[in-house]
């Protein structure tokens, strides 16, 4: 089949391999982007997994606490320069009372939200038209808790990260930590037991087939049972490093994040964590084009 450029391109964003390798993977992949982003693990030419989240729009993540209820939220601009501006920070703060006072769930309800007076809809309209860029509440979520568990929340450079935990046995500073230690560490799930047994089929499948193709290609070919070895090494290494507790804590890593909150007779209840942009392809300016097309 026929693989556009836009195809190749999109491959290539998202896991960093080169064009021919990228092109090559679609090709033997039908053009399925997700199937030529495991057939670039599988040979060895792309980490695909460490590149999918990545952050590229601009804007502000923020996070509202109020009593036994809390909201995360993303909102989006165009620019770095007006996600600094104190008119968009004003924006957010507007958006965040509003929303944690209104208690909404859906994106439809929080869309009907009014501030000042106008449904948040029309808000975000009306603030694309007077900002000059186009702004969109991008990622909401309504978190409660119980009166015997508390909230950690952090905010990272400006809003660049948000993240929101909910810990059970624990005071605020250690909810604290342990949101400060999600926005730096990225976790994906609080422990293994979270993770589903297809994911871990396929990531076993994957890291099994990237293995015999190295090994095909050695000097020193190893046999079948050390190929087993391999495998699991490595998948429990990425469950290592994509898991909350058994990940090392960032402020004592000789210690895991378990082994701290067992020190504090703390537990995860569960955690959010939003980085502004995450997934959206930004587009690539060409200043030098752009001073030259005015030239003409």
């Amino acid at each position: 089949m026929a693989i556009s450029a836009k195809l190749v391109k999109e491959l290539r964003d998202k896991t960093g391999a080169g064009l021919m390798d990228c092109k090559k993977a679609l090709v033997e992949n039908n053009g399925d982007v997700e199937q030529a982003i495991d057939w670039l693990r599988e040979k060895g030419i792309s980490k695909a997994e460490k590149k999918a989240s990545r952050i590229a729009a601009e804007g502000v993540a923020e996070v509202k606490v109020d009593g036994n209820k809390a909201i995360i939220f993303e909102l989006n601009c165009e620019t770095d320069f007006v996600a600094k501006n104190d008119k968009f920070k004003n924006l957010v703060s507007k958006i965040g009372a509003a929303l944690i006072n209104a208690e909404k769930e859906t994106e439809e309800e929080v869309l009907k939200v009014e501030i000042d007076g106008k449904p948040l809809k029309d808000v975000l309209l009306s603030e694309t038209a007077t900002i000059g860029e186009k702004i969109t509440l991008r990622r909401y979520e309504l978190v409660t808790k119980e009166d015997n568990q508390v909230f950690g929340s952090y905010i990272h450079f400006g809003g660049s990260i948000a993240t929101l935990v909910v810990l059970e046995g624990a005071d605020e500073e250690t909810a604290r930590n342990i949101a400060m230690h999600v926005a730096a560490s990225n976790p994906k799930y609080v422990s293994r037991d979270e993770i589903s047994d297809e994911f871990i089929k396929h990531e076993t499948e994957v890291l099994k087939a990237q293995a015999l193709n190295e090994n095909a290609e050695s000097d020193k070919p190893k046999p079948e049972n050390i190929i087993e070895k391999m495998v699991i090494g490595r998948l429990n290494k990425n469950f290592q490093e994509i898991c909350l507790m058994s990940q090392p804590y960032v402020k004592n890593p000789d210690e895991t994040v378990k082994s701290y909150l067992k020190s504090q007779g703390a537990s995860v209840a569960s955690f959010r964590r939003l980085a502004v942009g995450e997934g959206i392809e930004k587009k690539e300016e060409n200043f030098a084009e752009e001073v030259m097309s005015q030239s003409r």
